[in-house]
């Protein structure tokens, strides 16, 4: 029988998802068994819609949650001051970005940000980094993609070999 491919991040990519007032237990538990698969380190961002040490966060990251890379942050500025990331190190999701999401750059350290699921990003964070958005293409039979899936597809594509790295 075959073995399962493993992919390693011992190769120096660093990659970092970032839930700005994530509201949904489940999908940041799914997140961070997703983050935890790829290599990525998960930050959270307050206000928090949850307790993080709900029950249903734990189940949706089964037995995986204790071992998530995981970051809690007051707020997106505590954030930034803490990791000071560059310009081309940044990628914020929105349906109202401006490039598509596999024209996302692939430095070696990268943070795809998200907002909450209902309200998305908040205004001020897309206008002052508004070059740096993308968006994932949908048709228009659905308002929007679940956070989890989307999470998913954009931080694999960050990994796709050949996307610079």
């Amino acid at each position: 029988m075959d073995q399962l491919p493993h992919w390693s991040p011992d190769d120096g990519v660093e990659r970092h998802v970032v839930l700005v007032a994530p509201e949904v237990h489940w999908n940041t538990g799914n997140i961070g068994r997703t983050c935890l698969g790829a290599g990525a380190r998960l930050h959270l961002i307050r206000p928090l819609g949850f307790s993080l040490d709900s029950r249903q966060v734990k189940r949706a990251g089964l037995d995986y949650w204790p071992r998530v890379p995981l970051s809690v942050w007051d707020d997106f500025q505590e954030w930034m001051d803490a990791l000071q990331p560059q310009a081309g190190e940044l990628a914020l999701f929105s349906k109202a970005g401006r490039r598509p999401h596999w024209r996302i750059p692939t430095p070696i350290r990268l943070f795809l940000i998200f907002g909450s699921e209902t309200r998305g990003l908040p205004p001020d964070l897309l206008s002052t980094f508004a070059a740096q958005t993308y968006y994932i293409p949908i048709t228009s039979r659905i308002r929007s993609l679940n956070l989890s899936t989307a999470v998913g597809i954009a931080l694999y594509e960050s990994l796709r070999p050949g996307n610079g790295h």
